[in-house]
């Protein structure tokens, strides 16, 4: 009878071992028929840090609110630059998250459109191909072959470099709320400014690549983390950065009769930020001016 309960207690403890063997484990076949086993531990990625950090992935945008038109006493459109080869826009630029890349591969995912630069009212979707013709792009180059002693046509791939996207261009409102008595903001889209260059690194001229629809990018941007030189635990997304308008930036064109930029007739660059300053003073002075007596 010991002997039986013995057995039996053999074959209950290697059934375990085999389970968790097997628990350990990843078992698949191959197109050839293979069976592969993995180990699961073996496979798992080790952890940069000493806690897992998720909590910003569970993050949602603070909602805005509600604004209804009759309240809407007074608007203003502008554009606005910002470089992000100043010390303060750095984050837009930083190895590990430059915004550029947050903006396409949640494009590629399918989480927000992207819309054409043909123009600034978000008219135009654009499809996967478009967008993937954004990161890479196919081109020919003529290659001399010492053999044949004949130039050859080579079709070669480029990948896009974020590093040429220097500069995002802004699209936003101000406006007085007449029911809360407040001068607010807006963004209604943004879109990065790559430069472009000839195949023999020279400068050729610099535009939008596409614009995004900001309320749409609220949610990604909160689930996406931005650098913080302050402090690594604690984290700014992208939502809290524009939110909290922690860039600078200079005004590029208020809403006029011409559709004229800034530029397009103040010919210096004194003359432009002089201009720019003025238009940003006279949004800032309106609220005061209301209440004064």
């Amino acid at each position: 009878m010991n002997s039986i309960t013995k057995i039996t207690s053999l074959l209950v403890a290697g059934l375990l071992v085999v389970t968790n063997s097997i628990d350990a484990q990843n078992t698949y076949m191959t197109e050839a028929g293979v069976r592969v086993t993995e180990d699961k531990k073996a496979c798992k990625k080790p952890r940069d840090g000493f806690y897992d950090r998720y909590l910003h992935k569970e993050k949602m945008p603070l909602p805005y609110d509600y604004i209804h038109e009759k309240d809407v006493f007074w608007e203003k459109r502008i554009w606005r630059e910002v470089d992000t080869r100043e010390k303060m826009n750095h984050t837009f630029v930083s190895p590990h998250g430059p915004l550029i890349t947050t903006l396409l591969d949640a494009a590629k995912e399918g989480n927000i459109t992207l819309y054409s630069s043909w123009d600034e009212k978000f008219s135009i979707a654009l499809s996967q191909d478009e967008i993937q013709n954004l990161m890479s792009y196919a081109d020919t180059i003529s290659i001399y072959d010492p053999e044949t002693l004949r130039d050859s046509i080579v079709v070669v791939t480029n990948e896009f470099n974020w590093e040429n996207v220097q500069k995002y261009r802004i699209k936003e409102v101000w406006y007085f709320d007449e029911e809360t008595s407040t001068l607010g903001v807006r963004i209604l889209g943004i879109a990065p400014i790559i430069n472009r260059y000839d195949d023999n690194g020279e400068f050729l001229n610099s535009g939008p690549m596409f614009w995004a629809y900001y309320p749409e990018l609220r949610k990604t941007f909160a689930q996406t983390e931005t650098f913080n030189p302050l402090n690594d635990g604690a984290r700014l997304s992208w939502d809290d950065l524009f939110e909290a308008r922690l860039f600078s930036s200079y005004i590029i064109k208020e809403n006029n009769i011409h559709d004229r930029r800034i530029k397009d007739y103040a010919k210096n660059g004194t003359n432009a930020l002089l201009e720019s300053e003025r238009i940003h003073s006279e949004i800032f002075n309106f609220e005061h001016d209301l209440w004064s007596y």
